[in-house]
């Protein structure tokens, strides 16, 4: 069998595309990985309060993801089809959508904000030290909504550096801001995991200073101005609605899942939840790279379709999936080889090392499984144009078996918490055969743009 070979300047186009991106989700993920870090200096209960307190703004985010992957879906297709205009409508409709979510959950955590901690876990001392972090989290949720909407319209006309720089300058402000706050220093007393939370909010408040500056007073590519806000389109609407919704559905799957995921390692006690969030940053390490690569390739496959160019999207995906399979396999290699020294990192117990380990092993294989059918779905078949696919088959796997298989490991069968952490994450194998099946069908290959008179409605 003859491997696919790309086409000449694809791989300069992707790196054009995902160096920025991955550059942004580096630095995205070491303003957490520097709560972390600084925090895990204080003990297993702050490690677990800063997990806890986190899955709340996990829960937006995944939300959030949903509205902008539905409009870069089809903003992709305009930009291939050089219509900014709709490009500019459909930002609008997902602001308005992201920010409604947003608010809603802003309110409901400043009404209930232990009652939903307690959710997550039962442990009294971890929701204390939670919400002293969740005090100041909370006020984050809708400059992250606005910021996130206002990055994605930029990535879909190609202008992907901002939210590198943006990301960027957030980093520093996050990382001097903890060490002073956390451990107080400059003469302000010491904070602990709250000094951890004020200091997020602050990075991303300058986030979203910096991303509103540029859509609105600088950017000429899209050339996004106060005026558009209000100008709408009934039928970028209904189209937004009909192949956002099972995009957004989707990944209100995923929000569900990561919050049982979220109650179940609570409910195993400090120790093993500590060592989920070690694993956690260290996977989040490498989905650096896999976040960075999927989406300049979902830019691509959006592009191409929304051109009409069906016989280059076909090649493309061949390509695809064999680079990421060897994402997959060179990510377990470096999971296995640096588990050791990165749990070294930490102040824990030789127990919530042992589990770590444990974890982190079962998981290094489970991310093959991630690269070759979630991103690859993710950036082929979604942007490709069929949005319902990947809600169907993520909703049946989590719903039929993840989660009641899981929930018998745990609170039936109470099996080792490696093995249930692997059980809750199994659907990463699982999917292997069905999305292989469904991206070199190719029957999800789909134009979703309309002529710019038809758009403007």
């Amino acid at each position: 069998m003859r491997l696919p070979r790309p086409e000449e300047g694809f791989f300069k186009h992707l790196l054009t595309l995902a160096i920025p991106m991955i550059l942004q989700n580096l630095i995205t993920f070491a303003v957490g990985f520097a709560d972390n870090l600084m925090v895990g200096t204080l003990g297993e209960v702050a490690i677990s309060g800063v997990y806890i307190g986190n899955q709340v703004q996990t829960l937006l985010q995944t939300i959030i993801i949903g509205v902008d992957s539905s409009m870069l879906i089809l903003a992709a297709q305009y930009w291939g089809a050089r219509n900014t205009d709709s490009i500019k409508k459909l930002q609008v409709i997902a602001l308005r959508i992201a920010l409604s979510l947003a608010l809603i959950l802003t309110v409901l955590v400043f009404a209930a904000p232990r009652f939903i901690l307690r959710l997550f876990t039962p442990d009294e001392a971890v929701v204390e030290e939670a919400m002293g972090y969740l005090r100041y989290i909370r006020w984050t949720y809708l400059f992250f909504a606005a910021s996130q909407i206002l990055l994605t319209g930029m990535r879909s006309v190609e202008k992907v550096r901002i939210g590198m720089y943006s990301s960027f300058i957030s980093l520093g402000v996050n990382v001097v801001l903890n060490y002073i706050f956390i451990f107080g220093k400059l003469g302000l007393p010491a904070m602990g995991i709250a000094g951890a939370g004020l200091a997020t909010m602050v990075s991303r408040m300058v986030e979203f200073c910096i991303a509103f500056i540029y859509v609105f007073f600088i950017d000429r590519r899209l050339c996004f101005r106060f005026p558009d806000l209000l100008h709408s389109s009934k039928t970028l609407l209904k189209d937004f609605i009909r192949y956002g919704a099972p995009v957004i559905a989707g990944w209100i799957v995923w929000a569900i899942n990561n919050a049982f995921q979220g109650a179940v390692v609570g409910s195993m006690g400090a120790n093993v939840t500590a060592a989920v969030s070690i694993y956690s940053n260290v996977y989040s390490m490498l989905n650096v790279v896999l976040s960075g690569v999927s989406s300049a390739v979902g830019i691509i496959t959006g592009q191409l379709v929304g051109a009409g160019e069906v016989e280059r999207v076909k090649n493309h995906a061949r390509v695809v999936q064999l680079m990421l399979l060897v994402i997959g396999i060179c990510g377990c290699i470096i999971l296995n080889l640096i588990k050791g020294w990165f749990i070294g990192l930490f102040n824990i117990t030789e127990e919530t090392g042992v589990i770590a380990r444990q974890i982190m092993t079962s998981f290094s294989f489970l991310f093959i499984g991630t690269c070759i059918q979630g991103h690859a779905l993710g950036s082929l078949v979604k942007p490709g144009g069929d949005t319902k696919f990947v809600f169907i088959n993520d909703t049946i796997f989590v719903f039929c078996f993840v989660i009641p298989a899981s929930a018998l490991c745990r609170y039936v069968w109470h099996l080792e918490p490696w093995i249930v952490y692997t059980v809750l994450r199994s659907d990463e194998i699982l999917k292997w055969p069905v999305a292989f099946w469904k991206i070199n069908s190719f029957n999800w290959i789909k134009n979703l743009t309309r002529p710019q008179e038809e758009s403007a409605e």
